[in-house]
C-alpha cells in the first residue's frame, strides 16, 4: 500500500506538470493548413502575374513576392507554433522568390527577343572600384547597340573584347541578358519546386500543430516557439 501510494503520487505530480489537453476540431485544423496551401499557392502565381504585369520594373514584384513571403512565414508560425520549421520554409520561399520574379521577363525574351552575337567595346565600371557594370555592344555589322548590357558584381565579369550572344527586346522593355542566362523554363521549374515545398511544410505544420494544440500548447506562442 505505502509503495501504491508513493507511486500514485509521483504520477499525480509528473500530471500537474503538463498542460491540460484542449479539444481541438480535427476540421479546423484541416481547414486551416488548407488555407495556408493555397495562400502559398496564391502567393507564388500572384507575384509571376504581377511581374508580367510589370515587365521592365522588376522592384515592383520583388517587394510585393517578399512581402508575401513574410506573411506565409507568419501564418506558418501561427499554426505550428514552433520556429523551427518556419525557418526551414525561407528555403523554397527564396525559389518561390526568384522564379516569380524572373520567369515572367525571360519568358517575354525567349518569346519575341532578338538573338545577337556581340562584342564588348566598352566597360562603365573600367578603371574605378564600381561593381556595377554597363557594357557596350558592337553587333556583327560594326554597329554599336543602343542599350547597354549589365552585370550587378564582380564575379564572372565579361571583358573589353569579349564576344557574347545575347537577347534583348526589341520593344525596348526587357532589359537584355546574355542568351545563356535567360531560361525560363528552369525559372519555372524552380517556382514549382519551392511551392511544392511549400505544400510539404504546411502540411506538416498543420498536423504538428493539431498535435501541440490537443497537448495543451496553443496558448502562449511566445513561450512555445523553442520546442
Amino acid at each position: 500500500m505505502p509503495g501504491g501510494i508513493q507511486r500514485s503520487m509521483v504520477v499525480s505530480a509528473d500530471s500537474a506538470d503538463e498542460p491540460p489537453a484542449e479539444a481541438v476540431a480535427p476540421w479546423k485544423s484541416v481547414r486551416r493548413t488548407v488555407a495556408l496551401v493555397a495562400f502559398g499557392w496564391g502567393t507564388a502565381v500572384g507575384t509571376a502575374g504581377i511581374a508580367y504585369l510589370t515587365l521592365g520594373s522588376e522592384w515592383i514584384p520583388i517587394m510585393v513576392g517578399v512581402v508575401l513571403c513574410l506573411a506565409f512565414a507568419v501564418a506558418l508560425l501561427l499554426l505550428h507554433r514552433a520556429l523551427w520549421l518556419t525557418v526551414l520554409s525561407s528555403v523554397p520561399a527564396l525559389f518561390v522568390l526568384v522564379g516569380a520574379v524572373q520567369y515572367a521577363p525571360e519568358a517575354a525574351l525567349e518569346l519575341r527577343g532578338v538573338r545577337e552575337n556581340v562584342v564588348i567595346v566598352a566597360d562603365s565600371a573600367a578603371g574605378t572600384s564600381s561593381g556595377n557594370h554597363r557594357f557596350t555592344l558592337r553587333a556583327t555589322n560594326g554597329d554599336e547597340l543602343e542599350e547597354k548590357l549589365g552585370h550587378d558584381g564582380d564575379m564572372w565579369v565579361p571583358k573589353v573584347g569579349d564576344r557574347l550572344d545575347v537577347i534583348r527586346d526589341p520593344k525596348g522593355v526587357v532589359p537584355m541578358e546574355q542568351a545563356d542566362d535567360v531560361d525560363a523554363a528552369g525559372r519555372m521549374s524552380g517556382l514549382i519546386s519551392g511551392t511544392v515545398g511549400w505544400t510539404l511544410i504546411a502540411i506538416l505544420a498543420g498536423w504538428r500543430g493539431h498535435v501541440r494544440r490537443r497537448r495543451g500548447h496553443g496558448e502562449s506562442l511566445l513561450l512555445q516557439l523553442a520546442y
